[in-house]
């Protein structure tokens, strides 16, 4: 098996049976890990039912300190596989996902560690936009993330090798953005405009689970060699601060209603 896919899971019920479903019709086959992360809605029971006559390997795991940081490290380290696809809940993959990241890994070299999605929006032009932005500033800035953690795929040795999500170094949002980091001191990244995804529009409000416009910047204007003192010196005291842990995304207030 070439390729495992990872999801964290908590408190999901309105979400996951549409991403399972996209993932179910991918035309790669692949072995799935969910980890429950604590859930309490009926959503581990309802996907157990749901993929009762899926053919390939699910694995369901549970990790019980909160924390999406935590659920994946813990579905991370049971995987056992070349490739390793890190999906949200919340997430619509098109059938050919993971068909088109083994493309990207196989046609570009060993090189590459990680192949990422953009994100695709309803609209064509919000859609087209959003392609081209992370297109292009993928080209620019080839050593920074330009996605979600949702959209991101890595060949499994060099995201073990990066010590994989890792709540002891990074217990923060943003933490598909320092995993990237550490996972791009093993190789090089690619986008394409034919590998993408489609999130959920729920969060109505998005200020305890992003960065600042000024820290966004920042990210973009520090050099290569200065991105470790950004991350662990910087930023983390600043999230820190404001008790941006990566436990606020359990906080359901910024789910539209």
């Amino acid at each position: 098996m070439r390729w495992s896919i990872v999801i964290p899971v908590y408190n999901e019920a309105d979400f996951l049976p549409q991403t399972l479903e996209s993932i179910i019709a991918q035309t790669t086959v692949f072995d799935l890990i969910i980890v429950d992360n604590g859930s309490t809605d009926g959503c581990i029971d309802n996907a157990r039912m749901q993929l009762a006559d899926h053919h390939g390997n699910v694995t369901f795991l549970h990790e019980p300190r909160p924390g999406q940081v935590y659920a994946l490290q813990t579905g991370i380290a049971a995987v056992d596989s070349e490739f390793t696809a890190i999906c949200d809940a919340d997430t619509y993959y098109p059938p050919h996902y993971l068909e088109a990241a083994t493309l990207l890994f196989d046609t570009n070299g060993a090189e590459y560690v990680a192949a990422c999605a953009y994100l695709r929006r309803e609209r064509f032009f919000a859609g087209l936009g959003s392609m081209m932005h992370r297109l292009l500033a993928a080209n620019i800035l080839p050593h920074q993330n330009h996605t979600s953690g949702a959209a991101q795929t890595f060949r499994t040795a060099a995201l073990q090798a990066a010590g994989g999500y890792d709540p002891s170094l990074w217990p923060y949002v943003l933490k598909d953005h320092e995993l990237m980091h550490r996972v791009l001191k093993q190789g090089r990244q690619i986008y394409h405009s034919k590998f993408w995804c489609t999130t959920s529009d729920r969060r109505a409000d998005r200020r305890n689970v992003r960065w600042t416009l000024a820290e966004r910047v920042m990210y973009h204007l520090t050099p290569r060699s200065r991105q470790h003192d950004f991350f662990y010196r910087f930023l983390a005291n600043r999230f820190d601060a404001r008790g941006q842990r990566d436990t606020v995304l359990r906080d359901r207030n910024w789910v539209v209603a």
